[in-house]
């Protein structure tokens, strides 16, 4: 008799996810991201959760000034199987933009999320992958639940801090305290 045996997952690196691109396989406009290795579709943007990500980059852009760069919706690279394309990112400087290769954790000032459809996605499987890579702050905006939660202090098991954000208060991410976010608009 065969041996039954049980499927072989295949985990696609990131630089197999680069090579797929630059053969044409997933296409630039392909919504795409590569989390623990496998491709995850990533879902339609919405007018609302569009709206949150622009008054976020607008709000950030104009508060950060030299002491960061505001990344939107470009790849950050956790590790060799997981490059996430989050909502918006604050960045450390660097002459080249992130030119030469893309962020990794130690880049990371905050990461921002911004959930219309996805929230149990963000909440469940995005959040903890930044923790368990020690990306410093995560803030996930429900924007239907018209809830910010703050996630600080990153380990292994998630984030030791997290806190829900629901009325209109000024907040400021932990590495760049100088940097004051009005959720007025927002929440």
């Amino acid at each position: 008799m065969p041996v039954s045996l049980p499927p072989v997952r295949h985990r696609h690196s990131v630089s197999e996810f680069r090579r797929m691109a630059q053969a044409g396989i997933l296409a630039e406009d392909d919504r795409v991201e590569l989390i623990d290795g496998d491709l995850i579709d990533m879902r339609p943007i919405g007018s609302r959760h569009a709206g949150a990500v622009s008054r976020l980059t607008s709000l950030f852009g104009a508060g950060v000034g030299a002491e960061a760069i505001v990344s939107v919706q470009n790849p950050v690279q956790l590790d060799r199987y997981s490059q996430p394309q989050p909502d918006l990112a604050l960045l450390r400087p660097r002459a080249d933009f992130y030119a030469e290769s893309h962020p990794q954790p130690a880049d990371v000032l905050l990461i921002v999320e911004v959930a219309e459809a996805s929230l149990d996605y963000d909440r469940d499987v995005k959040v903890p992958l930044y923790a368990r890579h020690g990306v410093a702050e995560v803030w996930l905006l429900d924007v239907a639940g018209r809830c910010l939660t703050v996630y600080r202090s990153p380990g292994p098991d998630g984030y030791g801090q997290q806190r829900c954000v629901q009325n209109a208060e000024s907040i400021s991410p932990v590495l760049l305290p100088t940097v004051v976010v009005d959720l007025a608009g927002l929440l």
